[in-house]
């Protein structure tokens, strides 16, 4: 008889309970081990979500078969074996159906897709590195920036969304037609009647951050990426309301501003590089989201929350950030920079995204870049090809239409948090 809280455990269970006949029991337990998987991986994919574990009555891998646990089925005409999985609670009643091994195998190759395909975010850091001196920023970074001063406890600490076109002080609201936007926090103490802006960006500007350098004394291409966060005195009303946004969106007490302060920091140090593309498997609701982007929106959208945890209290107002995304099908991984461009790498591959990058070099002339722009469309639209650096690897983008979007999306201010959390 089943113990309560789990499935009888069959014939097979009973066979290996001990004496001589236990070692026979081994192969049996690694199938039922793969079986169970597979259960998992099917019912996982007929969901709304692939990495949802199956739960529920008279669920099993055999469209059509109307397999009911405790009963024969008029197709099998056999009893199905049933799977036991800890904890849980259906499993003395209801149990999960698993096709025979002749059909499982499908499946089994299922659950390989299912648990490979993880969201790749960028990676955290224990330091964050000293520049290469090669890198050079045409407009410096956080030529203003300042330490982030500690509040009193009992000040009262105002929270401003700020947001303009991205490079409004050279193009004005140019790019501000095409919703391509900068995002930062803006704060203002009520105590001292002081003012401060912070943001995350580019150390090099964004093309560094998102191409590399051909550099002919390297076999590599040559990353000049980095981000960070830069902290100063002031808010430049004019610069964000003119052509952008400057509203209040939440207030805070000086004791949340000092502990966010830490958290700053602490995030600067680890999030170190920019990542300038999100990439998707299309522009569905839903669709599979390969890479995540890293970028001064991002940045904005962490620190909220984070202000959310420690009890901030946001406004109910609508919030919009850019975001670029790049459309593929499943990216292939192709090695880190040793195992590609090293002495035993593919120099086949390693001139295939020499030759992809080239046309993304800097400091062009007029013509050449006409010539770049005609390369870059064949590359990605003709041949739908994209080569990605990311976490320190390569991976090929066998592109979709459309290709590549530039959104203005709805992401909502984050609710408070009632259970506050600890640095």
């Amino acid at each position: 008889m089943a113990q309560a809280g789990r499935a009888s455990p069959g014939a097979w269970g009973r066979r290996c309970a001990g004496g001589d006949a236990a070692p026979v029991c081994a192969p049996w337990r690694w199938a039922s081990a793969l079986l169970w998987l597979a259960a998992a991986a099917a019912a996982a994919a007929s969901g709304p979500s692939r990495r949802q574990w199956p739960v529920g009555a008279g669920r099993g891998l055999c469209p059509g078969r109307g397999v009911v646990r405790g009963r024969r089925s008029a197709t099998l005409r056999a009893r199905p074996l049933e799977v036991w999985r800890p904890g849980n609670p259906l499993a003395p009643s209801v149990g999960d159906l698993v096709c025979p091994l002749s059909s499982a195998w499908s499946v089994i190759r299922r659950i390989v897709v299912v648990w490979k395909r993880p969201t790749l975010s960028p990676r955290r850091f224990s330091f964050r590195p000293e520049p290469d001196p090669y890198c050079q920023a045409k407009y410096t970074f956080c030529p203003t920036g300042s330490p982030i001063p500690v509040m009193k406890d009992d000040d009262v600490i105002e929270v401003f969304r700020l947001q303009a076109p991205v490079w409004e002080f050279k193009y004005g609201d140019l790019l501000g037609h095409l919703k391509i936007m900068h995002d930062a926090i803006g704060f203002r103490s009520t105590l001292t009647e002081k003012n401060y802006t912070m943001e995350w960006y580019e150390l090099f500007q964004l093309g560094n951050c998102t191409f590399p350098h051909l550099r002919p004394e390297m076999n590599a291409p040559f990353w000049c990426n980095q981000g960070a966060a830069c902290f100063f005195e002031g808010i430049d009303d004019i610069h964000w309301k003119e052509n952008g946004t400057l509203v209040l969106v939440a207030t805070i007490s000086g004791d949340i501003f000092n502990k966010m302060a830490k958290w700053v920091k602490q995030d600067n140090e680890t999030g170190i590089y920019y990542e300038t593309w999100t990439v998707q498997a299309s522009p569905e609701k839903g669709a599979e989201t390969w890479f995540e982007s890293y970028d001064c929106s991002k940045f904005v959208l962490r620190t909220y929350k984070k202000l959310a945890e420690l009890g901030a209290d946001f406004k109910k107002i609508q919030t919009n950030y850019t975001r670029i995304f790049l459309y593929s099908g499943e990216p292939t991984y192709l090695g880190n920079e040793t195992s590609v461009f090293g002495p035993t790498g593919n120099k086949t591959l390693a001139l295939a995204i020499k030759r992809f990058y080239y046309p993304f070099k800097p400091h062009l002339s007029t013509k050449e870049f006409l010539l770049s722009l005609l390369e870059i469309f064949d590359a990605v639209i003709i041949h739908r090809q994209f080569y990605l650096f990311y976490n320190f690897e390569y991976w090929f983008l066998p592109m979709k239409f459309p290709f590549i979007k530039i959104t203005y999306e709805e992401i909502p201010l984050p609710n408070r948090n009632r259970t506050l959390s600890c640095l």
